[in-house]
């Protein structure tokens, strides 16, 4: 019963926005069409249930539509655009949500006007719309930053963006993700986010973070995490290398326990040198080959691993304070006993691990995971023939009425795969 009565007051709602509206200035057709019982109860949501103000920024939302010429964008105003896939709608996501792509580049505004950014984001934006199913009301946008130098030039493409979704877009953007983004662009996210309404929805994420994806190692396809790896033909070795070495590179230990990087990597042949001290007052691991046991960071070793065998039980002995024990009655073999030992770290791991508590995740980590879903969309190459097909008339233009005989298929050479 309740559910029906908080139904009938969201229709009470849209109806007397409805009126108000109207009320004002009369509506038109397309305007009327545009104002929907979807798109009155977005506002609705947005302005709290609040009938005057949902009113007032829908009527700014309609005057904004009119002067900038929405019902009149056609693909044959931005061929220039398509064909560099600058902006593009590149599939839907598994909840069927329209997933944008936007790459626009730093000199793009320099020579174009901020008035043509703004249609061309807007063109996107009802492309995306018109692709939507009959139940999916939001979208997804991905902002590929790895164009810019300048830290503030990509802010002011990106508040610009956020600042139209939010005022004449609103309950429209899921999820927005900054990728690759300049340097300095951290510090000033951080003093910009808190006053935006879309910031809880934008996360910023790196790419380098998804180079070692499983589900996109094709390296084939994409030279450029090709040319990342190492190549171990570049490196001339005949001599064999120790057995804990790494077929990519070999390291060595440092000979002083109490030095800040007790190890240091090397890409030269080590198989004739010795890992361990040499020195004759040194006595501690003596001239050793790399093991499983001194080929690691003293700093984060087991104390198991830094203490060498011999002087074990002299340590353990004197390292406890004594206490009264009771009489032994029987014997007891001390080899057999399996002392505790502190689990052994691996080799290069970062000790920020060992200190991560499992009830607390990090909103880098939860940036990650919720980017993984549309990583397949952001490696995927532009096609400017598929992207076109999802455009409906008017949006299409005059290119949806050539024969398909006459197409071609063009893949953006922009891209950075």
């Amino acid at each position: 019963m309740g559910k029906k009565d908080q139904n009938q007051k969201d229709k009470e709602r849209v109806q007397a926005v409805l009126e108000l509206l109207k009320k004002q200035a009369p509506l038109s057709v397309k305007q009327e069409k545009f104002c929907n019982n979807a798109c009155v109860e977005r506002f609705l949501r947005v302005k709290g249930d609040n009938v005057k103000k949902t009113v007032k920024q829908l009527r700014n939302c309609l005057a904004w539509r009119e002067s900038l010429g929405t019902d009149h964008l056609i693909a044959d105003e931005f061929s220039a655009e398509l064909a560099e896939g600058l902006a593009y709608v590149a599939g839907h996501d598994d909840e069927s949500r329209p997933v944008m792509i936007f790459r626009i580049k730093q000199d793009y505004q320099k020579f174009h006007s901020q008035k043509l950014f703004t249609r061309l984001l807007v063109f996107t934006l009802e492309v995306a719309i018109q692709t939507m199913a009959k139940n999916v009301e939001q979208f997804i946008i991905l902002f590929d930053a790895s164009f810019f130098r300048s830290a503030s030039a990509f802010m002011n493409i990106l508040l610009a963006t956020l600042k139209i979704m939010a005022e004449y877009y609103p309950g429209r953007l899921h999820r927005a993700f900054v990728i690759d983004p300049p340097s300095l662009f951290s510090y000033l996210w951080k003093g910009v986010k808190p006053f935006l309404e879309l910031s809880p929805s934008t996360m910023v994420v790196s790419s380098l973070d998804f180079e070692e994806s499983l589900e996109f190692n094709n390296f084939k396809s994409y030279p450029r995490a090709s040319s990342l790896r190492f190549d171990a033909s570049s490196v001339p070795s005949t001599a064999k290398i120790g057995a804990c070495s790494s077929s990519r590179f070999s390291f060595t230990v440092s000979h002083h326990f109490d030095s800040l990087k007790p190890w240091y990597l090397t890409l030269t042949d080590t198989s004739a040198s010795k890992v361990g001290p040499t020195a004759p007052s040194s006595t501690l691991l003596g001239p050793a080959l790399i093991s499983p046991l001194n080929a690691r960071s003293f700093s984060f070793a087991s104390p198991a691993a830094r203490t060498p065998p011999d002087t074990f039980g002299a340590v353990k002995k004197g390292f406890f304070p004594s206490t009264p024990m009771p009489q032994k009655t029987q014997k007891f073999d001390l080899s057999s006993i399996n002392h505790p030992r502190t689990p052994k770290p691996s080799f290069l791991q970062s000790p920020a691990l060992f200190f991560r508590k499992d009830c607390h995740v990090s909103r880098a980590d939860k940036c990650r995971e919720s980017f993984v879903p549309y990583l397949k969309f952001y490696r995927r190459p532009y096609d400017e023939m598929t992207y076109r097909s999802k455009m409906r008339p008017p949006l299409g233009g005059l290119i949806s009425i050539v024969s398909p005989h006459l197409r071609r298929r063009h893949m953006s050479v922009s891209q950075r795969f």
